[in-house]
């Protein structure tokens, strides 16, 4: 393992500072090679092609403990929570704790909880400062409730936030009720990260009606200038087929189902859940893991006579063959 002196032990370091400002691929000034590999355990920078050490007395940006499961990671850590819409005041504001414990994890003496009481009383009340900010804290604690209730994913969540935030800053809210525009946001939120669920769906998890959160949406969407795409059958098939305990063979008949059928422009115009659910219902017969026509309906929220009409065009336009 070679050693560099002088000004080119200067460039090099240079170099390795730059490095760590922009992140950019470095090459070893003696090889040209990129295989460069940092060892910690002696502080340096060395070259796996040719072992020239570039750089010496490297800074560990790590943490100087280590955790072996999530909650030796939380207890250890020093940092808390990252920023988040989901929370009115984006989750940086301190919180007391409900537990009466101190940081050493002892307990608080009884005549002190009084006074604890009354800082988490006021902490809970300087947290929300305006009607602004009151509004927000209803509306996003709704939010989560619904989300929690659909199990919707963390990012779907934080772009529903983020959507009523716009609404809030835009005066939309005034005339309408929190929830039906809480529920509009999360279902232009479902849209807009290929998660999609139906407005009945949506309905069924607020305490809104499916034809309240429909016109919400569409005005929210026209004041907001949200440019979301129709939502498409394929978009359906994992989370039916997941419903429907149906293995990946099963699924895989069925994109390949409806890719046909848009090339031959039989989706458009149609239902994208009645369409899914037909495409469904085929791959399963085809691949020996026959559901009925009831079973699948139920999981699409579609009614059966549906299914039968858009299974029958899929079968006559594709030329599928089933026995029955």
């Amino acid at each position: 393992m070679r050693r560099m002196t002088g000004a080119k032990q200067k460039r090099v370091s240079r170099m390795a500072k730059k490095r760590e400002k922009t992140d950019d691929i470095m090459e070893c000034p003696e090889c040209n090679g990129s295989h460069l590999v940092r060892d910690y355990n002696r502080g340096e920078l060395v070259c796996e092609d040719c072992g020239l050490v570039l750089d010496e007395q490297l800074i560990d940006q790590g943490p100087e403990w280590r955790a072996f499961d999530a909650d030796q990671g939380e207890k250890r850590a020093r940092t808390g929570a990252p920023m988040t819409y989901t929370i009115h005041d984006k989750g940086l504001s301190t919180e007391i704790g409900w537990k009466n414990k101190d940081s050493y994890g002892k307990s608080i003496p009884t005549r002190n909880r009084a006074q604890l009481y009354r800082l988490r009383k006021w902490q809970r009340r300087i947290r929300v400062s305006n009607a602004t900010e009151r509004n927000l804290a209803f509306a996003l604690s709704e939010l989560d409730r619904m989300a929690s209730g659909m199990g919707l994913p963390r990012n779907v969540r934080e772009t529903a936030a983020m959507i009523y935030r716009k609404a809030v800053n835009k005066n939309l809210i005034r005339g309408r009720s929190i929830e039906g525009v809480v529920a509009a946001s999360l279902y232009g939120a479902c849209r807009q990260c290929n998660v999609p669920r139906t407005l009945d769906e949506i309905a069924s998890a607020s305490r809104v009606g499916r034809k309240e959160i429909g016109r919400t949406y569409r005005f929210m969407t026209r004041e907001l200038k949200l440019k979301l795409m129709p939502t498409r059958p394929e978009d359906y098939i994992s989370r039916f087929c997941s419903e429907l305990k149906l293995s990946g063979e099963v699924q895989t008949k069925a994109m390949e189902i409806l890719k046909e059928a848009a090339e031959k422009e039989l989706t458009s115009g149609r239902g994208p859940t009645g369409v899914a659910a037909a495409a469904i219902y085929i791959s399963s017969i085809l691949c020996n893991a026959r559901r009925t026509q009831r079973e699948v309906a139920d999981v699409a929220g579609v009614t059966e006579v549906t299914i039968r009409n858009r299974y029958k065009e899929l079968t006559d336009k594709l030329g599928i063959e089933i026995q029955l």
